[in-house]
């Protein structure tokens, strides 16, 4: 953190705050999993400070008819990809099992080339394991919250949400989803993730993949 109260340097000043909150759990092989591309720099630093192996969560929303930003569930990647979808949400607009079929096939192609993108090493199955899921923060919640719910259905044996920041409303939606939550900040009112961090530049697809490779060279190297 810097001296600036409640905002954090950027992005690694906040992954070392939360490691360190993280660590304190004593959390029995675990498996650090972020969601790109902020939450990648955040995770790196966790999965630093744990020794632990650190991979991507890759989620792409899966639109209505029509209105393809009205998310009606999301694809989410790993070594086995999870549907998840909003079965009332799907019936409301129309969606039927021939169209979402046609959506899930066109966001998995997107899963793959992202994947090919940012990937230096097959995905790590989260079946059985302590999964971590970590991002820089949370506005809504809607992407962490079809994460979770995938996680679940890939049978994770523990699942710990660790963010920087987030309203405490989303932390008390989410709380169902997942054994524990681990939040440095939860200011109300909640303005913007982005209001937190003294540097909240984007980041770079270059920066995912270089960190990435970083932490995998530092497992092969043990």
């Amino acid at each position: 953190m810097t001296d600036t109260a409640n905002r954090f340097a950027n992005r690694r000043s906040a992954g070392h705050a939360l490691a360190e909150a993280v660590a304190r759990l004593d959390i029995e092989d675990p498996l650090v999993l972020a969601l790109p591309r902020g939450g990648v720099p955040v995770a790196f630093e966790v999965a630093r400070r744990l020794n632990a192996p650190l991979d991507i969560l890759l989620v792409r929303k899966i639109g209505a008819p029509g209105h393809e930003e009205y998310g009606i569930g999301a694809l989410v990647d790993g070594s086995n990809p999870q549907v998840v979808i909003d079965e009332a949400v799907a019936r409301m607009v129309g969606a039927d099992a021939d169209y979402i079929n046609r959506e899930v096939e066109h966001q998995l192609r997107e899963l793959e080339r992202r994947r090919a993108a940012y990937r230096t090493a097959p995905p790590i199955s989260p079946t059985g394991r302590n999964v971590i899921l970590v991002d820089d923060g949370i506005a809504t919640g809607g992407t962490v919250k079809v994460a979770l719910q995938a996680l679940r259905k890939s049978a994770a044996s523990r699942i710990i949400l660790a963010v920087p920041v987030a309203p405490r409303s989303a932390l008390l939606a989410l709380q169902s989803l997942c054994d524990e939550i681990v939040c440095l900040l939860a200011p109300e009112p909640f303005y913007a993730v982005g209001a937190h961090y003294l540097d909240f530049g984007q980041t770079s697809d270059s920066e995912v993949v270089q960190l990435l490779a970083t932490a995998n060279r530092a497992r092969e190297g043990q």
